[in-house]
């Protein structure tokens, strides 16, 4: 297995794992970017975002990666809105 065979593999499993385990976010994005990968997309919350890196740091020990990860906050304002 050559080495993009070997990233390609390894991403895929990177994918089943974010999938799958308890860290369930299906809003992350992960694609090969010449030798490196690009992890992005949005997450629930900061704690679902630590986890997805702790994933992704096991899954591509070796390999240069990036992330732009969101955190998307759903719920209702802490403060009114002010309109001037």
């Amino acid at each position: 297995m050559n080495s993009v065979e070997n990233l390609d593999y390894r991403i895929e499993h990177l994918r089943d794992r974010l999938a799958r385990e308890d860290v369930a976010e299906l809003g992350v994005r992960v694609e090969a970017r010449g030798a490196g990968v690009m992890v992005w997309g949005c997450v629930s919350s900061a704690g679902a975002r630590a986890a997805v890196l702790r994933v992704v740091e096991q899954e591509l020990a070796g390999v240069l990666w990036h992330e732009d990860l969101t955190v998307n906050h759903v719920g209702p304002p802490d403060q009114a809105e002010v309109l001037s």
